[in-house]
Parts: C-alpha cells; sequence; structure tokens
C-alpha cells in the first residue's frame, strides 16, 4: 500500500487544484469579483438624474452635461503638468493636493480629479487626453435649476464625503449626493442606478477590450422624475415680498396637508451651488453670520407664536367646560396677578371671546387660561391636560415631514416646570405668559401654519408634505391619513367666527381684501437676545396667521417677519397678499403690495452689529441701547 501513497498523494492534490481553478475561472467568475479584480477596470456609467416638476407641471429642475477628469494615481506616467494645469485651470500646488488625496484614497481605484469641465475647456482637453496616461474623462449631468427659487426646498448635490461613502457603498469618491432639501429627502428615487463597463486590461496595463464581451457589463437605470407640492408662481412671489426682511413662510392645503410655498428669508439663487463655484459660494453663504441665507427659517427657527397661539388656549376653554362663548372678563388695560402685570391695548370692556378673539385681548386670555390649569387639584395635573390638547395640533414636536431637517419648538409641560422651579413649587401664575403664546413657549412657521390647518378643517389635519407624486409608485400613506385633534368639532366654529371678525372689525380690518372670507389671527411677539452677556429687548417680531376661504378653505398660512413691529404691518400684509395671489392669481390689494415692495428692515438687523446707539420698543415708549460693537458669537437668541 506504501508504494501508492506517493501516487494517491499527487493525485489528490492534483485535484484540489484543478477544482479550485474551476471554481475561480468558472462557478466563481461573477461581477462580484470583478470589483477586486486588479485587472479589470471598472467605467461607471451615470444614469440621468430624475426632473423636479411643480404642482401645476412647471418645471423647476433639469440636467445638464458636465465632465470629470478622473485619475488612477498607479496609472499616472511622468506628464507635462504645467501643460496639464494649464488646460485645467488650475496650479501646481492644486495638482499635487488632489492627486496625493486620491492615491491615499485609493492608488488603483479611480477618483475625480478635476470636476465639472465647462463644453469648452472639455472639447479643449479631449484632443491631449492621450498625453496624461492615468488620467481620462468621464461624463456626468449636473443639476439646473430653472428658476431663482426655492433653494430651500430643492436644495442641492454635491460630491460625497469618506462617512457616506463607508455608511452607503452604493457611492464612490467623486460621486454626487443631495445635500439638502428635495435633493436629499428623495435622493434613492432621483438618482437612479448607476451602470458599470468591465474592462479588460493586459500585462502592459493597456485596455484591450470589453471584459467577457460585456457579458457583465450594466446599463444605468435612469431616475424617477418627481412632482412636488409647492406652486412656483406663489412661491416666487412670497420670496419677492419678503426682499430685505428676515423670517419665514409657510403656506399649507389644508384638506390634503400639501405644502404650497415654504419660504425662508433671506435666500439665494440655486444655481450659485451648482458645478465648480459651489465649494466658493458655499462657503461665502455659510460664512454670512447676519442674513444666514443656509439656515431655513421656516423649518428651524423657533419663534414665540404670540397672540395667534390665544385662539388654542380658546378652543381647550372650550372643550374643558371652563368658559362659553358668553363669558366676559374685565380689562383695564391689561390683567394683574400678586404685583405684577401683563399689559393690554385699550379697547372695550368687559367683553367674550368673540371680542376677545378679535380684539385680541391679553386678559381675557389669561382669564381662560387660569381656568383650564386651575380646573384640575395642582397645576401639574392641569399643565399635563393643556399640553395634551396643545401638542394634538402638531406643535411641541417634529411633525414628521418628508424633509430632513426640523426643530421641535417647545410647549412646556408639568414636568417640565417641575424640572425648572422644583415639584410642587410653583402656581399657574409661575406660567401665564402661556396665555398669549409668550413665556416658554416656541413654534415654527411649519408648526403654526399646520396648527391653522387643523382649525380650517375643524380638528384634523395631514401630516404636511413636500412630495406630491412620484413617476411610478404612491407616495407614503402617512401623508394621507388624518390625524385628529383633541378638540370637538363643534367648539371650533365660535372659535372661527372670532377669527374671521379680525378682519371684519378687529386686528387686521384694514388688510381685508374685497371678495375673499379670510379667517385670521394678528400677533405680536416680544424679541430679546442676549447682547455680550446682557440681556436686551429688540424690536418686535411680527407674526400673522390665517385660512381662506371661511368655509371649504383652500389655503392656510403662517408668516414670521423678524424685528417687523407687530403683527399687521408686515406679516399681516403679506399673508393677505400671499391669500389673494393665490386664490385670485392677481393682486387687487396694489396699495399693500407697493408698501410691502418699498420697505426693508435691514436697519433692524444691523442695529445690534453697528456698535452705534439705536432705540427699541419698550411698552409705549423708546429705549436707547449703547452696545459695544459686536461679534456674532455674542449675540445669542434668550431661551428659558
Amino acid at each position: 500500500m506504501r508504494q501508492f501513497l506517493l501516487f494517491f498523494t499527487i493525485i489528490f492534490v492534483g485535484i484540489i487544484f484543478i477544482s479550485r481553478l474551476f471554481y475561480l475561472q468558472v462557478y466563481n467568475s461573477s461581477a462580484n469579483d470583478l470589483y477586486a479584480d486588479n485587472a479589470i477596470r471598472k467605467v461607471y456609467d451615470y444614469p440621468k438624474r430624475g426632473f423636479v416638476y411643480d404642482r401645476n407641471g412647471t418645471l423647476l429642475v433639469s440636467n445638464q452635461s458636465s465632465y470629470d477628469v478622473m485619475v488612477i494615481p498607479r496609472e499616472v506616467k511622468p506628464l507635462d503638468t504645467v501643460e496639464f494645469c494649464n488646460l485645467l485651470k488650475i496650479d501646481k500646488a492644486q495638482f499635487i493636493k488632489t492627486y496625493n488625496k486620491a492615491y491615499h484614497y485609493s492608488p488603483r481605484l479611480p477618483s475625480v480629479f478635476v470636476s465639472h469641465l465647462s463644453k469648452e475647456d472639455y472639447a479643449v482637453l479631449q484632443e491631449k487626453m492621450r498625453k496624461f496616461e492615468g488620467f481620462y474623462i468621464q461624463k456626468r449631468s449636473l443639476r439646473h435649476y430653472e428658476a431663482s427659487i426655492g433653494a430651500n426646498v430643492l436644495g442641492d448635490i454635491g460630491e460625497v464625503n469618506n462617512a457616506i461613502i463607508k455608511k452607503q457603498p452604493y457611492y464612490k469618491m467623486g460621486d454626487l449626493i443631495g445635500k439638502q432639501g428635495i435633493e436629499l429627502s428623495y435622493e434613492e428615487e432621483l438618482r437612479g442606478k448607476k451602470g458599470i463597463k468591465f474592462i479588460q486590461k493586459n500585462r502592459f496595463n493597456k485596455n484591450i477590450g470589453p471584459y467577457k464581451e460585456g457579458k457583465f457589463d450594466t446599463l444605468p437605470e435612469p431616475g424617477k422624475d418627481v412632482k412636488i407640492t409647492i406652486d412656483a408662481t406663489l412661491q416666487a412671489y412670497g420670496e419677492q415680498l419678503m426682499q430685505h426682511k428676515h423670517g419665514g413662510i409657510i403656506a399649507i392645503e389644508p384638506s390634503t396637508g400639501e405644502i404650497l410655498t415654504m419660504i425662508s428669508a433671506p435666500t439665494y439663487d440655486p444655481n450659485s451651488l451648482v458645478g465648480r463655484k459651489r465649494s466658493r459660494n458655499f462657503t461665502k453663504l455659510y460664512n454670512d453670520s447676519i442674513a444666514k441665507p443656509l439656515y431655513d427659517r421656516g423649518l428651524l427657527a423657533q419663534y414665540p407664536p404670540g397672540s395667534p397661539f390665544k385662539v388654542l388656549n380658546a378652543l381647550i376653554g372650550l372643550q374643558e367646560g371652563v368658559v362659553t362663548t358668553k363669558d366676559q372678563f374685565t380689562c383695564h388695560h391689561g390683567y394683574s396677578y400678586g404685583n405684577r402685570k401683563m399689559g393690554c391695548h385699550s379697547h372695550a370692556s368687559p367683553l367674550a371671546m368673540n371680542v376677545g378673539i378679535y380684539e385680541s385681548c391679553n386678559a381675557y386670555f389669561a382669564n381662560v387660561y387660569r381656568r383650564i390649569i386651575e380646573k384640575y387639584d395642582t397645576p401639574y395635573e392641569g399643565m399635563n391636560v393643556w399640553n395634551k390638547h396643545v401638542t394634538s395640533f402638531g406643535l411641541g414636536d417634529y411633525l414628521g415631514y418628508d424633509l430632513k431637517i426640523g426643530s421641535p419648538g417647545r410647549i412646556p409641560s408639568g414636568d417640565f416646570y417641575d424640572k425648572w422651579y422644583g415639584k410642587n413649587r410653583w402656581r399657574t401664575t409661575f406660567t401665564l405668559s402661556n396665555a398669549i403664546g409668550q413665556g416658554e413657549i416656541e413654534a415654527t412657521p411649519i408648526q403654526l401654519a399646520n396648527m391653522v390647518a387643523a382649525i380650517a378643517n375643524r380638528g384634523y389635519f395631514y401630516t404636511p408634505h413636500i412630495i406630491k407624486s412620484i413617476e411610478g409608485q404612491e407616495i407614503d400613506a402617512h401623508f394621507t391619513t388624518p390625524r385628529h385633534t383633541t378638540i370637538d368639532k363643534e367648539n371650533f366654529e365660535p372659535v372661527i367666527q372670532g377669527m374671521f371678525d379680525v378682519y371684519n372689525k378687529g386686528t387686521a380690518a384694514s388688510l381685508q381684501v374685497k371678495g375673499i372670507e379670510i379667517c385670521g389671527k394678528t400677533g405680536t411677539a416680544e424679541n430679546f437676545v442676549k447682547i455680550d452677556g446682557k440681556k436686551t429687548q429688540l424690536t418686535d417680531h411680527s407674526i400673522f396667521v390665517a385660512f381662506a376661504p371661511k368655509d371649504n378653505p383652500k389655503i392656510a398660512i403662517a408668516v414670521f417677519v423678524e424685528n417687523g413691529y407687530w403683527g399687521s404691518r408686515f406679516a399681516g400684509r403679506i399673508a393677505s397678499l400671499m391669500i389673494e395671489k393665490y386664490l385670485r392669481g392677481s393682486i387687487t390689494r396694489t396699495d399693500m403690495e407697493t408698501w410691502i415692495l418699498s420697505h426693508s428692515l435691514e436697519h433692524e438687523y444691523e442695529k445690534p452689529y453697528s456698535g452705534e446707539p439705536f432705540k427699541i420698543n419698550r411698552g409705549t415708549t423708546l429705549e436707547t441701547v449703547e452696545p459695544k460693537l459686536i461679534k456674532n458669537d455674542h449675540l445669542a437668541p434668550v431661551t428659558p
């Protein structure tokens, strides 16, 4: 038997080698292994990114051709760097820096060397690429924004970084990805799927043709076109009205939750973040610490909601049975409690709910709020009941809309005040500012617009969303399922009548639009910041919420204008104009339009930075403030 041992050993080893060779060359000859094969060059074919249309079919975002110079570092041969740099319009230092970065990423995988060549530069370079081994040109698409509107809505695309590549292997160095807005939220649908070609190389590292005659090559799958809920005409008009002002506007269709317009001011041209100029322009926008154009005020800015919040307290009072529409309260220029007084403007007294709403009486709502909280055995319990009602309108938490950014706002609870003051160490009067939408309450413009949509619907709302349709698929059912508030339907009518009378005979009587029944609520919110660590009051914010028509409403809107004095001065005018523009397509209140377009608030925003004394509102008087010349990191909003 020993004489056959060597023979069997040789046979056994031979079988192992043959089996392994068969496995590697036949059974396991798949595209997956081609990615790791140094003898195979991978060339990606980028798909057309999906187009974006507005709700009416107007094209907002399309594509334009772009060309990237790619490099495979290990294949680069000695070259005339001066000529190459001149062709690419870069200097030698940038050449070295980019090459080293690509080599560090991978010596054998392609990296973007110079991105977004123009057609003219591409035409010149293409003729000479044969002189520069290791470099090649790859065609792809860049975004083209058809109008200079909706930068915060549409977003932009930019190159992936190492963190994204590590998390999402689909992307390779130099690939583009949605960075914000629709481009980010619907990246997977818009991007499509890359195709790939496998090119066989010989032992001299030269391309000799498709690997296995293109058996494993794939074609790109184009991205899906999407239609968003934005009305481009209304968006453009709102951005025009908000020129030289800071703030946010959100308009929603109550019957669907579709966002009709989403404005953050100041804004910028989305085309400024396209191509080779993207990095330079992004840095400029990012460093603008006064205007903050990259900061989406409609979704991120948390403001005191002010008097629009009073209508919620009216609804809660009715629901809790602590007040009727006929109950009257006196107001002697405010509401006194202890040794303090919540001031109020002059109007008739005593007054019931309808007048309380359209005259925006602080004393009326202070009484209603106290009755709500003090219905229960402890302020803690009463505050939690109040909190449950308020948050049912979508306040105090993320709404769940389909954009990737947002702020939760703040609706305080019993636990909040226990933590703030100590358990059993606070009373209703400690929180009385909540009655008028001040104090610890904060809300974003989209939250207030959604609140108004819920009132317009008499007790329910749809989660606000920006997507209307996606080519070949339905939108998430999350956006088509109604969410109900804790308030019974019958309690809405007297509050809605009060909001209607705000326009008929109340604080917005001068803002009427003939022939349109608008229900609204003015608001003025105190504006405090810290300047060099000192709490300083600046000019009040102007706030307005509204919906129209009164019956079968088509639009609900919230407008915040920072440092806008009072509700009807800026925000109210803008809201009325936006409503008329959407419902009619034209403007009859040209007097309001002319006033808004001719008035700037830039002087208000410059006050804390000027180093010059400035006047601020302090009740019925003006107070002079003399700040030091400050930097942005010494200016911060005051929060509890």
